[in-house]
């Protein structure tokens, strides 16, 4: 329970981070991994993504702990969307955010932090997924650049709705991701 705490809150301080500059020679999309995902990382990802995506923004309003959902969204929200060394990230609702990127002229060089989007907006229209082991806690391992999931990448996510979720902060416990291709 302690680790899943701090996890909600790294999330939500993730969330609410300002627009940063990142390292200019990072680019949006997939990055290489060092090493294989672990067998219980790679299953979420051969898994099937199940019923249809519902927005984040109506999901963070209905949504109770332990219900069973799938939301379709991209990896973007915050400067760095992925937590370092844990297989959780940020997605947002491309129904209410849109990437810096996607502005005509827009120069960012880091268009997945939404930096042009309102805080209130970004709140409304991201929620964290997480992939728990069997001991449900998060992984100990990064899942950017794993089976095509990065920064910026479209993705349908099911699973279900973490302990400690509220309409302030939407966390999801995997069971199955699908990178939209």
């Amino acid at each position: 329970m302690k680790l899943k705490s701090t996890l909600l809150f790294a999330a939500s301080a993730l969330l609410f981070a300002a627009c940063q500059k990142n390292d200019p020679t990072a680019s949006p999309g997939v990055t290489k991994t060092d090493s294989s995902p672990s067998p219980a990382l790679s299953a979420i990802l051969d898994a099937s993504v199940t019923g249809d995506a519902v927005p984040i923004h109506i999901l963070r309003e209905t949504a109770q702990p332990g219900d069973t959902v799938t939301v379709r969204g991209r990896v973007m929200g915050n400067a760095s969307p992925f937590v370092e060394g844990r297989a959780a990230f940020i997605i947002g609702d491309p129904e209410v955010l849109t990437a810096c990127s996607d502005n005509e002229g827009d120069e960012c060089e880091t268009p997945w932090d939404n930096c042009c989007d309102t805080p209130e907006d970004k709140k409304r229209g991201t929620a964290t997924v997480q992939i728990v082991g069997a001991d449900g806690r998060v992984l100990k391992e990064g899942v950017e650049g794993v089976g095509g999931v990065g920064k910026l990448v479209t993705l349908t996510v099911s699973g279900t709705v973490a302990e400690g979720s509220s309409p302030e902060l939407l966390v999801i416990d995997a069971r199955a991701i699908d990178v939209v291709r």
